[in-house]
């Protein structure tokens, strides 16, 4: 019996941009069909899981109930929020759709006997704020599925978010809870302008926000130093019940939208650190949630190695750097809150 399940569904499609064709724009529909032949490639076992709309109880965990209302005002329209963030005829309803699906997914994994998951979903979530839509996102699948684990009893959930972007809505919506651990790497400075690593989370949650922000062209060796010298430790001292990864893949050498250089394998070897992290204290609970990634090449390339990291735990080793600026502020920073980080 496989130990995975899948999220995917083709009504993930039809959040498209307005026009009647679609204009471009670097969040398109094709980006699935890459996501689906990384795991068509994989030759993994899955068993799937059917997406279904967020209840109105799930979506408000997160989101400003006045937020959700003027969102679904926009149902059936076409347009853009701000510059970057587009909604179709079908993307309200898409988006809770995929809200909900993730949820799912959280769900049939937390039962069992699953224990590893992969969510194609979108509109991506992580910059999607409590209380307003922006950087391409609508709402935030993964913080809303984090709350749902914490509802269902959890007490400790990590998110783990390596997509080239800092995911602004995910900080905000835990700033000051310490039971979601929100670790991101990121380039910086880069949109939104958030994620320096002195924002550490607030009130009860300081120190349960670690912030790696790293300078643009850095590729498998800084984000290798990250992982051994920063979220590794910092995730075996948390020892969190369940391990969401926010899992864009813009931080590739090839994405058109940012300057960092990662390798396929680099998502591999860090997916594959994640998944021992679950097994150590989440019972092997683990989930891959699609955020961005614009390059449908990498895209593909870099999540069928990250698939086959937390699904089988292999992966390609990748080159190590132990000298990282960065990495040393980061690692500064992050021993103020805990012990484990050298």
């Amino acid at each position: 019996m496989t130990d995975a399940v899948l999220l995917s569904d083709p009504r993930f499609f039809r959040h498209r941009p307005p026009g009647i064709s679609g204009g471009y724009h670097p969040e398109r529909p094709e980006r699935l069909e890459a996501a689906r032949a990384a795991i068509e490639r994989s030759e993994l076992s899955f068993a799937p899981v059917e997406p279904r709309p967020a209840t109105d109880e799930e979506l408000e965990r997160v989101h400003d109930p006045r937020f959700i209302a003027r969102l679904r005002d926009l149902a059936g329209t076409e347009g853009y929020i701000d510059a970057d963030t587009y909604v179709g005829a079908e993307s309200i309803a898409i988006a809770e759709l995929a809200a909900g699906g993730t949820v799912a997914l959280v769900d049939a994994i937390l039962d069992g006997p699953h224990r590893r998951g992969v969510a194609l979903v979108r509109p991506p979530g992580h910059h999607a704020k409590p209380d307003h839509a922006m950087g391409f996102c609508l709402l935030n699948n993964v913080a809303i599925a984090a709350a749902h684990a914490r509802a269902r009893g959890l007490s400790r959930v990590a998110i783990v978010d390596w997509d080239v972007h800092h995911g602004n809505g995910t900080q905000d919506a835990f700033v000051d809870d310490p039971s979601v651990l929100y670790v991101s790497t990121h380039q910086f400075p880069f949109y939104p302008g958030t994620g320096a690593v002195m924002e550490t989370g607030e009130g009860e949650g300081k120190g349960y926000t670690v912030n790696l922000p790293l300078t643009a062209g850095g590729g498998d060796g800084v984000y290798r130093a990250a992982f051994e010298r920063v979220i590794l430790p910092v995730l075996d001292e948390y020892a969190p019940e369940l391990v969401l990864v926010s899992a864009g893949f813009d931080a590739s050498a090839r994405d058109p939208l940012a300057e960092m250089t990662l390798s396929a394998d680099a998502f591999g070897w860090m997916a594959k650190a994640l998944r021992q992290v679950a097994d150590k204290s989440a019972e092997g609970r683990i989930a891959l949630v699609l955020e961005g990634g614009y390059d449908l090449v990498a895209l593909e390339s870099g999540l069928l190695a990250a698939t086959r990291g937390i699904i089988e735990g292999t992966a390609t080793d990748i080159a190590r750097e132990p000298d990282s600026d960065d990495v040393a502020r980061a690692g500064k920073v992050a021993r103020a809150a805990w012990r484990s980080v050298d």
